[in-house]
C-alpha cells in the first residue's frame, strides 16, 4: 500500500536534522545551551559550533558543510546577532540553501523585535552602520547580509515574549519533533502508494511532543495495511524515544508461545536488556509497570484480538513514562474502547487512482501498464480487489510476467474461485466469531449485503440469532459497515466472497447438503433433483 512523496527521501542523505545559528557570546552558555541539550535528548540530532572555530573573521569552511548537510536552521535571533558579521555570513549561507535546496528555517526570536530585524532599525541599524563602514569597499556583501536578515525576518518564528525559558524550549521541540516525523524517509517507498496522507491523519492523533501518555489504535478490516501504517510510524519516529518496541503478530505469538513470552519481549527491546526471568503474566505486570513507568518508550502492539493482551501488555496509562506512545492494530474496535484508547484511526481502503498504481507496481514493476492489450484487465482486477492492498499486492505478484490470455484465464477463475492466499487472510476474523454470529454473517454474506438493518434485523430475530448485537460486533470488528446515510449495511466484496466459499467448502460438489443456496443453477439442482438435506438447514 502508499508512498510518501519523493522529496521526503532527501532527508536520508542529511548528517545533521538541525544546525544552529547563534550569537556566542549572547546566548552560547545559557538558552542555547539549553535548548541544544534538550534537542539532542529528543533524538534530534543537532550540529553547534565549538567556540574554537570562532578564531578569524571568515566563517569557517566547517560550518558551511554543516548547513549544507542538515535538515533545517534554528537561528537565535538575539540582541546583538546583528553585529556579528560572522553570525550575517552564517545567515546568508543558510538563506541561500532555502532558496536553492529548500532547506527549512525556523527563526526564533529570543528578546528582540522582530519587526527591528525586518525594518533594520534599533541596534540592528546601528551594527549595519558599523558593517558598511567596516566593509565599504565590499557593498555587495553588506547588502547580501542585509537580504537575507530581512527574508529570514518575515518567516513566522518563536517568540519568547516573557515566557520561562524551559517551557518555550518544550514547546520548540515538540513542535519540531512532528515536522521531522513527517518527513523521515520510508523504507520501500516504490510500494507504499497513497501512505503520506495517510499518515498526516495519524499523526494528527499522536500529537508527538506532548507530555502525556497516549494510546492510539489504528482499526480496520484484515489486507487494508494496517501494520505497514504502524511499522512506518515506528521507523519514523523511534528516535525520538528512550526505548522503543515492536511487537509483531500479537494474536499469532501468543498462541503459540504466550503472553510471558511477549511480555519478556517488550522488556528487552525497550530496555534493552534479556535478564528477565518470570514464569506468570502477573509478575510481567508488575515488572512492566515498575520499570517502564519512567522512561519515554514507543511501543507497537500489532495484530491484537483479546482482551488480555491489552492487559499484560498495556494495561494502564501509568505503566509508561511521561511522553510514550502506545499504538495498538486491531480488527476489533470494541477492544479499543474497551480500554479507553486516546485516539483512533480508521485507514479507509485506496482509492481507485492509488489501487490501480499498487496493482501495476506489483504486476509491471511500474506505476503504469506498459501494453495496451492489459488495461482493461488491470481495471477489471483492481475493480475486484476493492481497494484492499493485501488482494492488490497478491493479485500483481501473481500475475507479473504472465501474458493476455493468462490474464483473462485468470480473471475468469477469480469470479468461480476466489484467490486462496487473500481468503485465508480474511478469515481469520471470522474464525473468531461465536456461532450464532457466525451464522449472521453467513447469512449477510449469501443473502442480504446492501440491505437495510431494519429489514436484516427482522428476518434474523426470527431464526433467535439476536442480530443487534450480532451486527454490532461485526461493525466493531470491521466485517461490516453502513452506508454514509447509515441504513443499509455493506459488506466488502472479497469479504462477501469468504463467507459464501465457507458454505461452499462444506460440499463442493452437492448443493444440496450446504446450509444456504443462492445461485439460480443451485437452487434449482437442489429442487429438481431433490438433494437437499434437511438435518444442514
Amino acid at each position: 500500500m502508499l508512498r510518501l512523496p519523493s522529496s521526503s527521501s532527501s532527508i536520508s542523505r542529511k548528517k545533521y536534522d538541525v544546525f544552529l545559528s547563534f550569537r556566542g557570546e549572547d546566548t552560547r552558555k545559557n538558552f542555547t545551551d539549553h535548548l541544544y541539550e534538550v534537542l539532542m535528548r529528543n533524538g534530534i540530532h543537532t550540529f553547534r559550533d565549538d567556540p574554537k572555530l570562532e578564531t578569524g573573521e571568515e566563517i569557517a569552511p566547517e560550518l558551511f558543510k554543516a548547513i549544507q548537510q542538515s535538515w533545517c536552521s534554528i537561528i537565535i535571533f538575539s540582541e546583538t546577532y546583528a553585529f556579528s558579521s560572522w553570525c550575517l555570513e552564517e545567515l546568508a549561507e543558510i538563506v541561500k540553501h532555502k532558496n536553492k535546496k529548500r532547506q527549512e528555517v525556523f527563526p526564533i526570536f529570543y528578546n528582540v523585535d522582530p519587526s527591528d530585524l525586518r525594518k533594520q532599525k534599533g541596534k540592528v541599524e546601528e551594527a549595519f552602520v558599523e558593517h558598511e563602514e567596516r566593509y565599504k569597499e565590499d557593498k555587495n556583501k553588506v547588502q547580501k547580509w542585509r537580504n537575507a536578515l530581512t527574508q529570514v525576518a518575515n518567516i513566522k518564528g518563536w517568540h519568547l515574549n516573557n515566557r520561562h525559558e524551559a517551557e518555550f524550549i518544550g514547546d520548540i521541540v515538540k513542535k519540531l519533533s512532528v515536522k521531522l516525523c513527517e518527513t523521515y524517509p520510508i523504507a520501500a517507498t516504490d510500494e507504499l502508494i497513497g501512505i503520506s496522507s495517510r499518515l498526516k491523519e495519524l499523526y494528527s492523533k499522536m500529537e508527538i511532543g506532548e507530555d502525556d501518555v497516549r494510546v492510539i489504535g489504528i482499526c480496520a478490516m484484515g489486507g487494508i495495511g494496517k501494520t505497514t501504517l504502524a511499522r512506518v510510524m515506528y521507523d519514523q519516529m523511534s528516535s525520538h524515544f528512550e526505548g522503543k518496541s515492536f511487537l509483531a503478530n500479537v494474536r499469532e505469538v501468543s498462541q503459540k508461545r504466550g503472553l510471558v513470552h511477549l511480555q519478556k519481549q517488550l522488556l528487552t527491546q525497550t530496555l534493552l536488556d534479556e535478564g528477565f526471568n518470570f514464569s506468570d503474566v502477573y509478575e510481567g505486570n508488575a515488572i512492566i509497570s515498575h520499570r517502564l513507568s519512567h522512561k519515554k518508550v514507543l511501543v507497537v502492539l500489532d495484530d491484537v484480538d483479546n482482551i488480555q493482551h491489552l492487559k499484560c501488555l498495556a494495561g494502564r496509562h501509568d505503566w509508561f513514562g511521561l511522553g510514550s506512545r502506545i499504538i495498538i492494530t486491531t480488527r476489533d474496535e470494541h477492544l479499543l474502547r474497551y480500554i479507553r484508547v486516546d485516539g483512533m484511526y480508521k485507514p479507509a481502503a485506496l482509492n481507485e487512482n492509488e489501487a490501480l498504481r499498487l496493482f501495476n507496481l506489483k504486476a509491471f514493476n511500474r506505476e503504469t501498464v506498459p501494453e495496451e492489450d492489459f488495461v482493461e484487465l488491470a481495471k477489471h482486477i483492481v475493480g475486484y480487489a476493492g481497494g484492499l492492498p493485501l488482494a492488490l499486492e497478491v493479485l500483481g505478484s501473481f500475475l507479473c510476467g504472465r501474458d493476455v490470455t493468462q490474464w483473462k484465464s485468470a480473471f475468469e477463475r477469480l469470479k468461480k474461485d476466489s484467490n486462496k492466499e487473500i481468503l485465508d487472510r480474511l478469515r481469520i476474523s471470522f474464525d473468531g466469531l461465536e456461532e450464532r454470529e457466525k451464522n449472521i454473517f453467513l447469512d449477510i454474506a449469501c443473502f442480504f449485503n446492501r440491505e437495510t438493518k431494519e429489514f436484516i434485523t427482522k428476518v434474523l430475530d426470527g431464526c433467535e440469532f439476536f442480530p443487534d448485537i450480532g451486527i454490532d460486533v461485526f461493525i466493531k470488528k470491521s466485517l461490516i459497515k453502513f452506508d454514509r446515510h447509515n441504513q443499509y449495511i455493506q459488506m466488502h466484496d472479497l469479504l462477501k466472497e469468504m463467507g459464501r466459499k465457507i458454505v461452499k467448502d462444506k460440499s463442493v460438489d452437492e448443493p444440496g447438503k450446504r446450509c444456504r443456496l443462492w445461485e439460480e443453477n443451485d437452487i434449482h439442482h437442489v429442487l429438481t433433483k431433490n438433494t437437499v438435506s434437511y438435518y444442514n438447514i
